[in-house]
């Protein structure tokens, strides 16, 4: 019992896990679409911190090349589930959504919070320049490859044809190829300008073995493919009943849920004055999605049946283009304070509104 609780007060998260078999209750007993949705999205949201938590062990062993390399690919493992699930359903509008929104969320939302809570703990932080620039950089160069087959597929073809599939692939397998070469590079120079940073390294160090945090990291697994299903399975069900938006269920909500560990650690750290650590965490997060995930889940709904082009709506475009310059110029200076921060909120809360308020 005393484990139990040392365990819940190192990481307040691990009660939610409750929500899991409730929600695979709410499924059973009909207990409404609704509950299922609330409750399979709240037992996502310990399980992503698990694999976090178990990757981050296992790198402890594996030393720090072969670390960076699991952190990169099991770095957004939750949200690449839910996303396989919706494509499996055919929902790939709410994928393209959760692609853009999780881009967002991590430069709008976190960075904000973490500069806000930070400056006014500290007052002015600083953080290192030079990888902020290198960062936002390679943010730009990843908006861009959504952005030209989005626009270009318009001349080129119908949205199906086969030029605009060539395109679409042909993006996801340079996007793939810059990304290895930019966790290269990170690896070689230890700058690491798109891995994962290990945040336990920081924070506290990992007691778990190699056996327990592969099980662990076999069961939270496990469990977030249980409860993606569920939450899938129920997303236009809601959207019918509560008379909101698909796509603000892939914008702001899927990518919410997915990311809340990794969102609450940046925050942590900022608190702590590591604001370098804390700008890494929520850019790398940022880098992984556009230029790992988003190129994997075209192959993937290649081999499921239901190709997915990177082909983005004028919202999901404009937003991006406008978080991204609105995070490069705010972390141009490598300085940060409550104010910036909540200047970056205030973006992410406007767009929040404006996908809120959009018609079903």
């Amino acid at each position: 019992m005393q484990q139990i609780i040392e365990t819940i007060k190192q990481r307040p998260l691990t009660f939610l896990l409750v929500a899991l078999p409730l929600a695979i209750l709410a499924e059973v007993l009909h207990w409404g679409e609704v509950w299922v949705f609330i409750l399979s999205a709240v037992a996502i949201i310990p399980l992503a911190e698990l694999i976090g938590e178990a990757t981050e062990a296992l790198a402890d062993y594996t030393g720090p090349r072969i670390g960076g390399l699991l952190n990169a690919t099991l770095g957004n493992a939750a949200e690449l589930i839910i996303t396989i699930m919706a494509i499996r359903e055919g929902l790939l509008e709410l994928v393209k959504a959760s692609i853009a929104g999780s881009i967002l969320g991590n430069l709008l939302l976190v960075m904000g919070l973490a500069m806000i809570l930070g400056g006014v703990k500290h007052g002015m932080q600083s953080f290192d320049r030079r990888q902020a620039s290198r960062s936002a950089i390679l943010l730009i160069l990843a908006v861009m490859a959504l952005v030209i087959p989005s626009l270009f597929s318009h001349y080129i073809g119908l949205e199906n044809s086969i030029r605009v599939e060539t395109l679409s692939i042909g993006v996801a397998v340079t996007m793939l190829i810059i990304y290895g070469l930019a966790l290269v590079y990170s690896l070689k120079t230890d700058r690491r300008p798109i891995e994962k940073i290990q945040a336990v390294d920081n924070l506290h160090t990992s007691t778990w073995s190699v056996r327990k945090s592969l099980i662990l990291l076999a069961l939270a697994t496990f469990g977030v493919v249980v409860a993606s299903e569920l939450l899938v399975g129920a997303v236009e069900p809601v959207v019918e009943s509560l008379g909101i938006s698909e796509f603000f269920v892939g914008i702001i909500l899927i990518p919410i849920v997915g990311n809340v560990a990794e969102h609450l650690v940046a925050v942590k750290v900022a608190m702590q004055n590591k604001m370098t650590l804390s700008v890494e965490i929520a850019v790398a997060s940022s880098l992984q999605i556009a230029l790992f995930v988003a190129p994997v889940l075209v192959f993937i709904s290649l081999l499921m049946g239901n190709p997915m082009q990177l082909i983005f709506n004028e919202l999901e475009l404009i937003a991006l283009i406008a978080g991204v310059i609105v995070a490069a110029l705010v972390s141009e200076d490598g300085e940060s304070n409550w104010l910036e921060g909540s200047e970056l909120l205030a973006v992410y809360i406007i767009l929040a509104l404006a996908f809120l308020l959009m018609p079903v």
